[in-house]
């Protein structure tokens, strides 16, 4: 993808991360009516849990959760360009449509587009405003993983944009009481889970998480605001050089490159096994063999991504990048033997 910077534009991306129930929305949109109001700079909200689908949640759909955020990110990328360049918004060629229609409303809404053209084949977007003023795009989502947050600094980095994280530090039995009182609660599991694999902003250890604020409470303190304040106007003034010479971001390139490649080969072996699942259903297996196969298959597909993940870190590379019939296949002749356990009983 050919590197751009945002010019004259000061533009900035903001993370706001932290436990569901934490206070988010309520404060990316008290941080967006402060900024407007005490530096006249122009804010755009981006709630992920308003902008993909609900099915991305559910148990059916849940492995489509990672794509929905790439996209989603995608869409932001697609945006900045326009915005960089002064031309119309075009939507992307592949898409999600109900995110899309999400998306494009959250930007109408906010007064940033408008249609163009009434015909949906060509439509084409109106950006309605001049970028004199600082712009800061607040993310409003959990982020629970670095990794997640680490895809935003790398937009950033690719376009020369500031760059910041401000993570609500509440407790669970707070996020819980909070959750209880929401019309659509998630499952109290879900906070749990998330509060085990929370990985707080480091950055004495990784250096690219140097703009970091973390915020004891939800609600803000006029101490609170000047250290909010302070964070975002360092993160406008000193925006992220592109593909800086770093160890550490080389380290964190590779990890978000191995996720990646993982998730795909997680994906692949998946619709596999519901191949071999099938193919044993239409063999006549019973109910109680068909979830021993099950069983099984899954079992060897942990054991084969963790074989796989370590081969990745031993090269130091993307192991098998973009070649999941290789996986699909070499997965295949390791469980042939046990599928032919089942069918030749």
């Amino acid at each position: 993808m050919e590197q751009k910077t945002a010019g004259s534009h000061q533009l900035g991306l903001c993370v706001l991360c932290g436990l569901p129930a934490a206070g988010k929305t309520r404060t990316a949109q008290a941080l967006s009516s402060s900024l407007r109001k005490r530096k006249g700079w122009s804010c755009i909200l981006l709630t992920y849990d308003s902008l993909i689908p609900l099915e991305a949640f559910s148990q059916i759909e849940i492995s489509h959760w990672r794509s929905y955020r790439h996209e989603l990110l995608l869409y932001l990328e697609h945006f900045l360009q326009a915005l960089i360049k002064g031309c119309h918004y075009f939507p992307p060629p592949n898409r999600t449509e109900t995110m899309w229609k999400s998306f494009v409303s959250c930007l109408m809404e906010q007064g940033l587009i408008s249609a163009g053209t009434e015909d949906s084949a060509s439509c084409q977007y109106l950006i309605d405003f001049i970028p004199l003023r600082p712009i800061y795009f607040i993310l409003d989502d959990n982020f629970y993983y670095r990794s997640m947050r680490y895809e935003v600094f790398q937009l950033a980095r690719q376009y020369s944009l500031g760059f910041c994280q401000l993570f609500l530090d509440c407790q669970v039995e707070v996020c819980l009481e909070r959750n209880c009182q929401r019309k659509q609660p998630l499952p109290e599991e879900t906070i749990f889970a998330m509060a085990q694999k929370l990985e707080c902003p480091n950055p004495k250890k990784y250096t690219w998480e140097q703009n970091s604020l973390i915020l004891k409470s939800a609600g803000f303190s006029l101490e609170d605001n000047l250290q909010v304040f302070n964070l975002l106007s360092s993160a406008l003034e000193n925006p992220v050089k592109p593909m800086e010479e770093n160890t550490e971001v080389k380290e964190m390139d590779r990890a978000i490159c191995a996720a990646s490649v993982l998730h795909q080969a997680d994906q692949a072996l998946r619709r596999t096994i519901s191949e071999m699942m099938q193919n044993a259903k239409a063999n006549s297996l019973i109910p109680r063999e068909m979830k021993s196969l099950s069983e099984e298959l899954n079992k060897q597909k942990v054991k084969f991504l963790e074989d796989l993940k370590q081969k990745s870190n031993k090269q130091n590379q993307c192991y098998v990048e973009n070649n999941t019939f290789n996986i699909t296949s070499l997965f295949s002749q390791e469980t042939d033997y046990i599928v032919k356990k089942y069918l030749n009983k």
